[in-house]
């Protein structure tokens, strides 16, 4: 597809507003459900679980996303019209989901919107590649303005800018102040919901890219990739990726409510906008980083920073600098563990196998590994008898519930150090062409 320039200029920024759009709804209420949830669920009997329980529709969902737009998007429908009807009927389902005071409900209501939301993901990639003529190049630009969308929402939710520029317009809209432990985010979710989706409308289309093939439930989870864990060296990074995904639920999960318990409040949301920035900031070094340290000591040191996140959190909660540095290390363990392991996959993988292989590693970490973790952190939150609504309970609760993933995380980085030995070379030198696309980088910005 060639485009004149001002077409191209116009494509561009109505992809980059799309992709805005898609995350901003994301990240305006899935920050601070956990706050949301300590609120309007206080009292209930093992509400850590139910915490737990909420965040894992998610990945339920993350799960059988793949086959859903396969079997759909893929072969019947354009992508951007399946796009808008996910989210029109997503915001309804949100939007009652934000009067339901039933924990139960709650959570099945939760799982219909994510089962509706987590498609869009690879639909939103698919108009956009469907659309460009040069996608190494143009979307990287498009898929940035996906971060700054979720960052922009945690800004209006908490209704500052880190604490330096005040933005009340929630206050000035229905006069909370505090509005991320209400059903405000939900709402504005739904509202933007809405409009995003009578916008899919009027995208460029997307055609069904595999209209009359053949549909394979194993080909759409990335199963055919399976055989490359022949390899002693794909097989240790396999585990290791789906084991450490169990404490990065823990991140997701409760750090926002750990924060606003224990150092800034109803401005929190704000502050979780940090671990955006030090993603984007890394995202530029990689390249850079990945030739001087190769493949194992990127991932090694993206484990560990996962252990030096949940230790500051854990051993020092009263210090608002080490907590700041806690949220900033997500760059460090996203960027060095997650985008360095789909760029190892990429090189690894034989060419007919590697967008098989990139769907497997996301199978194993954001379904099944982080599905665990947040049952994983509701059970730990229980068990410790964490009282998260309040600033008594996070301090008193902080050490033991943070130690555990920092332990964890440290086992499986030394399983990998010792267990993974291959040259920076190997992966290149196992396939017999390097050449392709870049990976897709598709994750949760968060």
């Amino acid at each position: 597809m060639t485009q004149s320039p001002s077409q191209s200029g116009s494509v561009i920024f109505r992809l980059s507003l799309m992709m805005f759009m898609q995350f901003f709804i994301w990240g305006a209420f899935f920050v601070t459900m956990g706050s949301y949830m300590l609120n309007i669920f206080s009292g209930e009997d093992g509400i850590n679980s139910i915490i737990g329980s909420a965040y894992a529709t998610h990945n339920w969902a993350g799960l059988l996303a793949p086959v859903l737009v396969g079997l759909i998007a893929d072969r019947f429908f354009n992508a951007e019209r399946v796009l808008a009807f996910c989210h029109i009927v997503g915001a309804c389902v949100l939007w009652y989901a934000s009067g339901v005071t039933d924990p139960g409900t709650f959570i099945w209501l939760m799982l219909a919107y994510f089962f509706l939301y987590m498609p869009t993901l690879a639909l939103v990639n698919a108009v956009a590649f469907a659309n460009i003529d040069d996608p190494d190049k143009q979307f990287p630009n498009i898929r940035v303005w996906g971060t700054i969308g979720w960052i922009l929402a945690g800004f209006i939710v908490a209704q500052t800018v880190l604490g330096w520029v005040n933005i009340p317009l929630i206050e000035m809209i229905t006069g909370e102040a505090n509005a991320q432990a209400t059903a405000i985010p939900l709402k504005m979710a739904a509202i933007i919901s809405v409009i995003y989706g009578f916008y899919c409308l009027t995208l460029p289309p997307a055609p069904p890219a595999q209209k009359g093939e053949e549909f394979s439930v194993g080909n759409a989870l990335g199963l055919d990739a399976v055989k490359l864990l022949t390899d002693r060296n794909f097989a240790i990074f396999s585990i290791c990726s789906f084991a450490i995904s169990i404490p990065l639920a823990f991140y997701y999960a409760r750090t926002n409510d750990f924060v606003a318990a224990v150092q800034f409040g109803e401005q929190s949301a704000s502050f979780m906008a940090i671990g955006q920035m030090s993603e984007v900031l890394f995202m530029i070094a990689i390249p850079v980083l990945l030739a001087r340290m190769g493949v194992k000591w990127m991932l090694l040191i993206g484990m560990l920073a996962w252990t030096a996140r949940y230790l500051l959190f854990g051993l020092f909660p009263s210090s608002a600098s080490l907590v700041v540095l806690g949220i900033a290390l997500h760059g460090v363990s996203y960027d060095f563990f997650f985008v360095t392991g789909q760029l190892y996959i990429d090189r690894k993988a034989p060419r007919h196998l590697r967008a098989s292989a990139q769907g497997f590693f996301n199978l194993l970490t954001y379904g099944a590994g982080m599905l665990i973790g947040n049952y994983v952190l509701g059970w730990w939150g229980d068990s410790i008898q964490l009282d998260g609504s309040t600033t008594e309970g996070w301090l008193a609760g902080a050490t033991s519930f943070w130690v555990m993933p920092a332990i964890f995380a440290l086992a499986i980085a030394v399983i990998f150090f010792l267990f993974f030995w291959e040259k920076n070379g190997d992966a290149k030198e196992s396939v017999a062409e390097t050449e392709g696309p870049a990976p897709n980088l598709e994750a949760s910005p968060a």
